[in-house]
């Protein structure tokens, strides 16, 4: 079997790593893999049961009653189905989001989904996007990116995601949940964000998006030659 090349993007939230990777993916021919969608598929489904994320016990006991998948559709849109049902628009939601966190932070969810996203890797070429791909999920990857930005640029950025959405939006509250979201997922126990030693970074604070995908299409090209 050919090995496939591995692009890992690594950050904090709301520094635009699934747009970026998205994007990146489908101009490269790629799978992307929003890793960060599949832990909000296992928070979405404990929601519905009334378990809360930090409920370790709760969590545990109802795990073995959810299967995850990824689906692509005929545009490479990736798909997370949730014992059966697509759920990929369900799974949006800011307070969703902030309950994925605190869901991927149990040993027992991550074990759970690492052999699942190792598969992918092994079977496609891929641009996997999340909090610990370069560090813990593929280690080997071909290629690390850390994507970050400040705070105030990645509220700002989620807010107006939100709004173009038609979701309610207030800014100094998406702040604070970021800042939240970046201390629980640099506090973990299990499986911390943190810039792998091999990985680059780019600060896309100053960057719009078009500079922001060349700025890393750019380091592709320099690993793998695309």
């Amino acid at each position: 079997m050919a090995k496939m090349i591995s692009i890992a993007i690594d950050g904090p939230a709301g520094a635009g790593k699934s747009t970026i990777a998205r994007r990146l993916a489908r101009e490269l021919g790629y799978r992307y893999v929003d890793t960060g969608a599949i832990y909000r598929t296992v928070a979405y489904f404990m929601d519905l049961w009334g378990v809360s994320p930090k409920d370790v016990d709760g969590v545990t006991r109802y795990i073995d009653e959810l299967t995850v998948g990824i689906e692509y559709d005929e545009d490479g849109a990736q798909h997370m189905i949730m014992n059966g049902m697509d759920v990929t628009e369900d799974i949006r939601s800011q307070d969703i989001s902030q309950k994925a966190s605190l869901i991927s932070a149990h040993a027992v969810v991550r074990e759970m989904l690492l052999d699942m996203q190792r598969e992918v890797a092994q079977r496609f070429n891929v641009i996997m996007d999340g909090r610990d791909i370069g560090t813990v999920v593929l280690p080997k990857a071909t290629v690390k990116i850390f994507l970050t930005a400040s705070p105030e640029v990645r509220a700002r950025r989620r807010t107006d995601e939100l709004l173009a959405k038609g979701q309610k939006a207030n800014f100094d509250t998406v702040l604070k949940e970021i800042r939240q979201r970046d201390y629980q997922d640099t506090h973990r126990e299990i499986a911390p964000l943190k810039m792998a030693r091999d990985s680059i970074k780019v600060d896309t604070s100053d960057m719009n998006l078009d500079q922001a995908v060349e700025a890393i299409r750019e380091i592709i090209r320099k690993k793998v030659g695309s």
